[in-house]
């Protein structure tokens, strides 16, 4: 999604969303995740994408289990609602005040299988946890819920100071070492500069899908841990503005 050249701002390389990529954006995006399918045929062509070609992306939508339909209905199906819920927090994460305490998962089963690993590595990133080494994964305890949810038997959880695990490290630097801080600023703000500067529906749409996206791996760490002028908040603003302009503006509902 981007070109780093040392010494120039980053360089966007924004892709057209396909079909299926434009409907899960509008779906994920709405509450209740739902339209019909004349809304759909209806206002996609704003973005590029024909209505033939939107109804056979639905159909392999609906067989592939991404949506729902009833009564000329779309709705996303129960394994995306998860996303839309990640989403929602990835917009709206709930924080609390830092005392200076970290959250710390330790992984205490070994010779699981890779799917298993893999799942789980999924698992914590999505709870904006970060790999210090080898099954001990950790960040600063600033979120809520206070507490992982149940991740089985095979981890353990810890709230504290993690001195010894990371060599006396402070704060800020530990933070620098698990989050590529300084890259994902600048893809912000790139992403911000190309929303200012493009009108286009097509384009505004692309760029706002890429920017949802960007806040997932956004590590929503305390302001003490963050590089000067984060632009984390400007970006969430910029989706949640366009958000309420599409819904009221182009689909003509409220939410």
């Amino acid at each position: 999604m981007q070109t780093n050249v040392p010494g120039r701002p980053t360089e966007l390389e924004l892709r057209p969303l396909s079909a299926r990529s434009v409907v899960l954006s509008l779906l994920l995006g709405m509450h209740p995740p739902e339209l019909p399918v004349k809304d759909l045929v209806g206002h996609v062509e704003a973005f590029g994408v024909a209505g033939s070609t939107l109804r056979a992306a639905l159909s392999r939508m609906v067989s592939a289990g991404d949506l729902r339909r009833a009564d000329a209905v779309y709705r996303l199906s129960d394994r995306l609602l998860d996303r839309q819920r990640r989403q929602d927090a990835s917009v709206h994460p709930e924080t609390r005040p830092w005392n200076g305490d970290w959250e710390m998962v330790v992984v205490t089963t070994t010779g699981r299988r890779p799917a298993d690993r893999a799942d789980l590595r999924t698992r914590l990133t999505a709870l904006r946890l970060a790999e210090l080494r080898e099954g001990v994964w950790l960040r600063p305890a600033n979120l809520r819920p206070t507490r992982p949810p149940n991740l089985g038997p095979m981890v353990q959880h810890f709230t504290g100071r993690p001195d010894q695990a990371t060599g006396g490290m402070t704060a800020e630097d530990l933070s620098a070492s698990l989050w590529p801080l300084e890259a994902w600023a600048a893809t912000a703000e790139a992403l911000l500069a190309h929303i200012e500067r493009n009108r286009l529906p097509a384009d505004r749409f692309t760029a706002l899908a890429a920017a949802v996206r960007h806040l997932l791996a956004d590590p929503v760490l305390p302001s003490e841990l963050l590089p000067e002028r984060w632009p984390g908040p400007e970006l969430r603003a910029a989706y949640t503005a366009y958000r309420r302009e599409l819904i009221e503006t182009v689909l003509g509902r409220t939410d």
